[in-house]
């Protein structure tokens, strides 16, 4: 259980996730996860990342029990800033980031694939953020790297997912294959980028990078003022106390 990282051939590294049952990641799991792949990514040896996750889905969010356990807002701050740094961390990762996303992605998941270079999922991978049916806000910086403008909205305001074959036709899920195909298909892109000169995949990702024309640390950072303000005023811990109980939707997770 936790982060772990391997390398299965050469110039590719594979970080997993594995956080039962749902791969709702504790404060110190996106932490471990930002480790990781800052490391990894620092590799001179590594050219591209392939980001996964063990069980049943790619991530739900944040551990939502870990807060109600908290009388206090350490568990609240803990896991906003634990977000922030693992989604920078893809995104600013010194090489290109493959998400091999199975299942759901939900909440903080949608932070890291959406920060993610490129996407390969399962036939059965969903994407979306539950945060208003969990009290919290954000992520909708990332959601807005994977489908247009309204239809984030949409899916923002409803809670509802979007499948990965929605997503490939929009054109921010790069191959869509059966679940069983998942780690060679992610595998498979990341050999391709891989092949390519290690110095000058950093150069691409740093150029790409400072042309983008949304600085995702600073509009999240944004976003995550307005979850504080949600919880100062109450209005979180009343959403939040539905989570678990027979009003809650079945969904876990949150950014």
């Amino acid at each position: 259980m936790g982060v772990s990282t391997s390398e299965t051939e050469k110039g590719v590294a594979v970080v997993t996730v594995d956080f039962p049952p749902v791969n709702a990641l504790p404060v110190r799991g996106w932490y471990d996860l930002a480790d990781a792949i800052r490391v990894t990514g620092g590799d001179p040896d590594v050219r591209c990342v392939v980001l996964t996750a063990a069980g049943r889905g790619f991530n739900a969010g944040v551990d939502i029990k870990e807060m109600q356990r908290d009388d206090g807002h350490g568990a609240l701050i803990g896991a906003n800033r634990g977000c922030f740094e693992a989604f920078a961390a893809v995104y600013e990762c010194d090489v290109p980031v493959v998400a091999a996303v199975q299942g759901f992605c939900l909440g903080g998941g949608i932070g890291l694939a959406g920060n993610a270079d490129a996407i390969v999922a399962s036939e059965d991978a969903v994407f979306g953020l539950p945060e208003l049916d969990r009290g919290a806000l954000g992520a909708a910086t990332h959601l807005a790297r994977l489908v247009p403008q309204h239809l984030m909205r949409a899916l923002y305001y409803t809670s509802r997912t979007a499948t990965a074959e929605e997503l490939h036709r929009h054109g921010s899920v790069w191959k869509v294959v059966p679940r069983a195909e998942l780690r060679s298909a992610a595998l498979e892109l990341a050999r391709e980028i891989a092949a390519k000169d290690g110095y000058l995949l950093r150069l691409a990702k740093a150029a790409i990078n400072g042309i983008d024309p949304v600085d995702v640390r600073r509009s999240y950072r944004f976003e995550q003022g307005f979850t504080f303000e949600a919880n100062l005023s109450g209005v979180a811990d009343r959403v939040r106390a539905a989570f678990g109980t027979d009003k809650d939707r079945g969904q876990e997770g949150q950014s």
